[in-house]
């Protein structure tokens, strides 16, 4: 048997102005792309395990993920996209593919369904099996051309293996012969929050819920797809994804059930923000509690892993007009800052303009950079390995590091955006983050598994960046109409 086994992935967030070129993926190719996966907690690491125990011959063309940012430009797409059909074309017995679901390209609105349409193309009639991220954008055309689809059922994503290990037992199975997959799929008119779609409560988790009894009922996998409504795409909605097992009926009634149940839930899945300045009157509060551990500011209209800046100013602005202290921040990627403080040396004192170097222009919107004196407490490489849960033994390179200790605040500013993942953000520049009053994280959901822990409490502060929960900072375009929560009486029929 040859497996082809391959990794594309990316987020895209229609109104960042962070690019997307090839660079952004740091793509490996052939035998690297192997060396790349093999014990990653990843859906492709999942698969490669697989087909190593099943004594397959493997073809690993890709191996592939940029942080979520603007559109794939489509040289980029292509060649990566290429790589991966003329693997398949060269022939083999199945296709095992790690995808994210919510990629757009400048020129294709749905890039899975359109790489998916041209693996069965050059392979038809070849078993293909697609892992993808809870956030998906699930298309007609991505249902039609995959055998097997199964998705994340946690936020923060803490089963990334075990979902290519779900997509790739069904695809073993398939090959050989004990099943025949069936998919259905149902897509209500309900674009949701980011920040509703936890699975830890709430409405998200009582529809994986469901999903998963479904599962232990004798589906072969019921996904849950989020969707990720910043890409402004005519449905960047909400679905659910039924597999049966030679049963198109049992299929269709359990994503039709699951779909409805969601719906009767929409406004569950609508966050609604406060103001920065509410925000941080809760956090005083907080801090003067009982307890030890710092409070979390976790900045969600700036979260790099939703296609933020990681540079917008907003919440640190208003914390320290508030008055707040013992801050510490991170990270904030402006290059230009850090190189003027290398330039400055360690225990220099400097005035730096911090921040706020990105025209948000997609949403009409131009800052002022934070105009900060400070000292210059440390200097590193950037350098790390994340210790879990997600990501675990992913090196991290955020490019040259510099603490800059203001008084009132500890920023650490890197020249690569990096979402807080790991306590190495502020360990490789030997900060204990346990120790702060407060801690500002550029990061709306996946730090939450190292750092709440930690905390003595948590505030959600929605600045207004590329990622904020204020839909109405975004001026949606091709979104199909009506669809809730932008068109409050929307039906679902």
């Amino acid at each position: 048997m040859r497996f082809v086994i391959a990794r594309l992935n990316h987020e895209t967030n229609s109104f960042s102005p962070v690019p997307t070129p090839l660079a952004a993926f740091e793509p490996k190719w052939g035998e690297a792309a192997s060396v790349a996966a093999r014990g990653s907690r990843t859906p492709m690491g999942a698969f490669l395990d697989l087909a190593t125990e099943l004594g397959a011959q493997i073809t690993t063309p890709l191996f592939a993920m940029a942080n979520p940012s603007g559109p794939v430009e489509d040289v980029a797409y292509q060649q990566m996209a290429d790589a991966i059909v003329t693997a398949v074309a060269e022939g083999c017995d199945a296709v095992l593919l790690d995808l994210h679901g919510a990629m757009v390209t400048t020129q294709h609105d749905d890039g899975e369904g359109d790489l998916l349409e041209r693996v069965r193309v050059a392979a038809p009639g070849v078993p293909v099996a697609v892992a993808l991220d809870l956030h998906g954008n699930v298309t007609q055309r991505m249902v039609d051309h995959a055998d097997i689809m199964v998705s994340f059922k946690t936020y923060p994503h803490v089963d990334m293996y075990e979902t290519g290990a779900h997509a790739g037992r069904l695809l073993a199975r398939m090959v050989a012969g004990e099943i025949r997959p069936v998919l259905a799929w149902r897509r209500p008119p309900l674009m949701t929050h980011t920040l509703r779609s936890a699975t830890g409560h709430g409405a998200m988790q009582r529809v994986v819920q469901a999903a998963r009894r479904a599962e232990q009922e004798g589906l072969l996998g019921v996904s849950v797809f989020a969707g990720f409504a910043l890409a402004d795409i005519p449905a960047p909605c909400l679905s659910v994804v039924a597999i049966a097992d030679s049963d198109p009926a049992q299929a269709a009634a359990c994503a039709e059930q699951i779909a409805r149940d969601a719906w009767e839930e929409r406004s569950g899945f609508v966050y609604q923000s406060e103001p920065l300045e509410n925000s941080m009157r809760r956090a005083r509060e907080l801090a003067a509690a009982q307890g030890s551990g710092p409070v979390l500011l976790l900045d969600h209209g700036d979260n790099c892993m939703s296609g933020g800046t990681c540079d917008d100013m907003d919440v640190l602005r208003v914390a320290l007009e508030h008055g707040l202290e013992d801050i510490l921040v991170g990270p904030i990627c402006d290059p230009q800052a850090v190189a003027q403080l290398l330039e400055a040396g360690y225990g220099a004192r400097a005035v730096v303009q911090v921040g706020n170097k990105r025209p948000l222009a997609k949403l009409g919107i131009t800052k002022s950079p934070l105009v900060l004196e400070g000292t210059v407490r440390a200097i590193s490489d950037g350098r790390f390995t994340i210790t879990g849960p997600i990501y675990t033994g992913q090196a991290v390179e955020m490019g040259r590091t510099v603490l800059f200790d203001t008084g009132a605040a500890r920023l650490v500013l890197i020249e690569r955006t990096q979402e807080p993942l790991d306590l190495g953000v502020f360990a490789c520049v030997g900060e204990n983050a346990s120790r702060a009053r407060y801690l500002l994280l550029k990061s709306r959901m996946y730090c939450r598994p190292v750092f709440e822990p930690l905390a003595k409490g948590v505030v959600e502060c929605d600045g207004r960046g590329v990622t904020s929960s204020d839909y109405s900072l975004f001026p949606f375009s091709r979104v199909q109409r009506p669809v809730y929560p932008l068109d409050p009486g929307t039906r679902w029929i």
